[in-house]
């Protein structure tokens, strides 16, 4: 069976790593050194995410909670 989850992708410029959340997943995060490898990680860390929370019998919620990237302006001194 196969199962779509939304993945927000962004770059650590600090630590020069790609970095992943899944936000239906409790923000289940992990890295990796490129785009891709990253990806790789995140789609391992679904399926351990997955597999331990059905031998427990949580049910997983696949709705993407609303959300939407903005743009906030600070004035700081």
């Amino acid at each position: 069976m196969s199962r779509k989850f939304q993945v927000i992708l962004g770059r650590d410029p600090d630590d020069e790593v790609w970095v992943t959340y899944v936000p239906t997943l409790n923000y289940l995060s992990t890295f990796g050194d490129t785009r891709d490898e990253a990806l790789e990680y995140t789609r391992e860390a679904i399926l351990g995410y997955l597999e331990a929370a059905e031998q427990e019998g949580i049910v997983v919620d696949q709705r993407v909670p609303q959300s939407e990237l903005v743009e906030v302006e600070v004035h700081a001194s």
